[in-house]
């Protein structure tokens, strides 16, 4: 028995198919299907069911793979100790992002960081704040980057990231907006305004703003909870009416979009965002190095850096 075998076993768990395992672990299906066999042999337990297709993991097998999970796991908490005792910068992180944050830090800061980091894997994944906090708490996930602050995640260490500014996109005939135009919350006509599905945290700060409710421009038969900002863009594009955008989301708009974006009058809004973590761990270095990265190129991005006593902070809850 060894680790790679451990390994196999998972992707063939995942994956339900020899074939595609076998990519996925960068081997030739008849070397798995082998490896796995004598795995197999020796403990004398059917792990796969190879009769079904997809293929089905045996009750005993579940039970296998679970044992072989948390082996694998200590391994890479093992590496990466030995990596923090050498003051190298390599091993695995397990990061959570919610949907308003990850689509524009991605492209960028997150894979800004990998280039300068080749030994660095990053394992990312798009969730709400609520289902960042669970996963945290189960281990699932080393850290995660959330709108803050957010009582809920008084409980972990957290490290500032960035401010952003929060603004208004409208369509062109609403509101006549143009790039310097300046709008008071105030006189925002509530009943044609996008808002994200309840729970997003960008929602709650849109109605902190302008104590908002769902707009009346959709279809009395249509139910509708968009799960992201670019979903409300085309709403408000081929509807019209109003949705708040993240300053970030303004660099992804084409150039007539761009035209249907307005800041809120002074102060201006924004939202913090932070990265929480639940225990300081040997991936602290890690953790650190991407802190760093996110804050040196938010500074550069963001208008909250050229005059952030003209702001003001909008709670996510």
């Amino acid at each position: 028995m060894n680790i790679q075998q451990l390994e196999y076993l998972i992707a063939v768990d995942k994956y339900k198919h020899f074939g595609k395992a076998a990519q996925a672990c960068f081997i030739t299906q008849p070397t798995l299907s082998a490896m796995i066999q004598k795995f197999e042999d020796e403990l004398d337990v059917k792990i796969f069911d190879r009769t079904t297709h997809p293929i089905r993991t045996t009750d005993a097998g579940a039970e296998i793979i679970k044992e072989a999970q948390k082996v694998i796991d200590s391994v890479m908490e093992l590496k990466n100790k030995a990596n923090f005792l050498n003051n190298i910068l390599a091993g695995k992180l397990n990061l959570g992002i919610i949907p308003t944050v990850s689509s524009y830090i991605l492209p960028n800061e997150i894979f800004s960081f990998l280039n300068k980091n080749p030994q660095i894997d990053l394992n990312i994944k798009e969730m709400t704040t609520e289902s960042i906090i669970k996963s945290l708490k189960s281990g699932e996930l080393d850290a995660g980057i959330i709108s803050t602050p957010y009582a809920a995640a008084d409980e972990f260490y957290q490290d500032f990231l960035f401010n952003e500014e929060l603004m208004l996109y409208s369509a062109s005939q609403e509101t006549g907006t143009k790039k310097d135009c300046f709008v008071v919350p105030e006189d925002i006509d509530v009943d044609k305004v996008w808002l994200l599905e309840e729970g997003n945290c960008l929602r709650t700060q849109f109605e902190n703003i302008c104590h908002l409710k769902e707009n009346s421009l959709k279809p009395g038969n249509l139910e509708f909870l968009a799960s992201n900002i670019n979903t409300l863009i085309q709403m408000v594009d081929k509807v019209g009416g109003i949705t708040i955008l993240p300053e970030m989301g303004v660099e992804q708009l084409s150039g007539e979009q761009k035209q249907k974006v307005s800041r809120f009058i002074k102060p201006f809004p924004y939202r913090e965002i932070s990265l929480i973590y639940y225990k300081p761990t040997y991936k602290q270095k890690i953790i650190d190095e991407l802190i760093s990265d996110i804050r040196v190129s938010m500074e550069k991005r963001l208008n909250y850096y050229k005059d952030s006593e003209n702001y003001v902070s909008i709670k996510p809850e």
